[in-house]
């Protein structure tokens, strides 16, 4: 399996709908590059505030995500 790395930055913010506040900061092809990136962006305004709100996630590719559909709500 072949993953890359997703560098996400999500916290909360009432004043949104739905709460939160969530940014795609960027997709890597290595962990390693992923750590480096959060370390660059975690230097600019507003990230470095909020610098625990950092998540980097695997994500596997050339596979299907939602296999069972979904439900609207």
């Amino acid at each position: 399996m072949k993953h890359v790395y997703l560098l996400w930055h999500t916290y909360i913010d009432e004043t949104l709908a739905g709460g939160e506040d969530v940014k795609l900061n960027g997709v890597y092809s290595s962990k390693e590059l992923t750590e480096a990136a959060l370390v660059r962006t975690s230097k600019f305004r507003g990230f470095s505030e909020q610098v625990e709100s950092f998540e980097i996630s695997p994500y596997e590719v050339d596979t299907d995500s939602w296999k069972a559909g979904f439900t609207l709500v």
